[in-house]
């Protein structure tokens, strides 16, 4: 990932003077947000990078021939711009509706077909480390990789500083069996990805989850900061509910609806995508229904220990009212008050106060008001 971003800011600066993003492999035609292009036939790459209209040439060249048939090329941009797209999209004549999608992101997992080409969508999640939750922690952060598959082609539009897509392209090329089944086994690829990485995030959650849970049953001081730690991961889990919920349905329909544009013995693999999903979304079901415990619990607990504070406050109010009734009607200053007249009256008066003060006090410690 740093050498893109050191590669792209030294490329972007020279766009306008054409500059490629590679040097000396791609054309002067070739947008800076090309991350890597080549072609592949029988599960091999087929020479050194190239630019796009160079690659889609070779690729429709070799089609024609018999005995290069299943021919296909590959193209990864990162967070590329309309004009940097337009041409990539004319080429291979994707729909507009998905390449407005592609550029501006923000996108909702979803797979849609246009004609002969399928487009996907997905929501790549990283896991934010932290030494400890606070009320603003970030705990996931999320972005997004688009699929083009067609019959000669994968275009993938890659946006956010993680979900990189450099390492998985060398493992297929590792694997010609696998890239010789064409565009759709770079789709399942990358769906098998995206979805590892989601399960790779559950786990680091279920960490977070059962630190907000000890925290809210063990802490004897009920703070502020606990109830803001739930709501934060709470929000989190939520962003991570969006991202991996919409993804279900449309891997259940790769795996399980005919379409032309993906392999029949690609087409298995989908399951194995689909039934990982389905973990991980009940998984983070189960967080979600968790941390509405919590805030309720936290929430209940606020509440009984203000019942406590009122009950002491009460009973000690109710303690201080004896001494305070007595000097009151002592201070009336009647003519006939019969303890003026004796030697004692006062040390009774104040022995009584004592007394009656002592047995209040006592029957509040019993019942646990004090």
């Amino acid at each position: 990932m740093s050498m893109i971003r050191d590669l792209r800011a030294v490329v972007r600066p020279h766009r306008r003077r054409g500059v490629a993003a590679f040097d000396g492999t791609l054309s002067e035609s070739t947008p800076s947000a090309v991350v890597d292009c080549a072609v592949y036939s029988a599960g091999k790459r087929v020479g050194d990078t190239c630019s796009p209209r160079e690659a889609a040439h070779r690729v429709r060249l070799a089609n024609g021939e018999q005995s290069a048939e299943g021919s296909f090329v590959w193209i990864g941009l990162h967070e590329p711009t309309e004009a940097e797209f337009e041409g990539i999209a004319k080429r291979f004549g994707l729909h507009p509706l998905a390449v407005e999608d592609a550029v501006h992101a923000h996108q909702r997992p979803k797979l849609e077909r246009y004609d002969d080409v399928l487009f996907a969508v997905f929501k790549t999640i990283r896991y934010v480390e932290h030494g400890q939750l606070t009320p603003t922690s970030e705990v996931v952060s999320t972005g997004e990789v688009m699929v083009f598959t067609g019959k000669d082609f994968v275009i993938t539009v890659r946006h956010g500083e993680h979900g990189s897509l450099r390492a998985l392209r060398r493992r297929l090329e590792g694997d010609t069996e696998l890239l010789a089944k064409g565009p759709s086994a770079v789709l399942h690829a990358i769906a098998d990805q995206v979805v590892d990485g989601y399960l790779a995030v559950v786990d680091e959650l279920q960490s977070d989850v059962d630190e907000a849970e000890f925290e809210v049953f063990a802490s004897r001081t009920r703070k502020s900061s606990d109830i803001g730690r739930v709501y934060q991961l709470k929000r989190e889990v939520l962003e991570f509910k969006r991202a991996a919920g919409p993804l279900l349905r449309p891997m259940q329909l790769l795996s399980e609806r005919p379409m032309r544009m993906v392999d029949p013995d690609i087409q298995k693999y989908f399951r194995d995508v689909a039934d990982h999903l389905a973990r991980v979304n009940e998984q983070v079901a189960a967080f979600d229904e968790l941390l509405n415990s919590l805030l309720q619990a936290n929430l209940a607990q606020v509440s009984v220990a203000q019942n406590e504070d009122m009950r002491k406050i009460t009973a000690w109010a109710a303690i201080f009212a004896v001494p305070t009734m007595i000097t009151g009607v002592e201070g009336m200053n009647f003519q006939f008050m019969p303890e003026r007249d004796t030697l004692y009256g006062y040390p009774v008066l104040m022995a009584c106060t004592l007394l009656v003060c002592a047995l209040m006090y006592r029957g509040f410690r019993r019942n646990g008001w004090l």
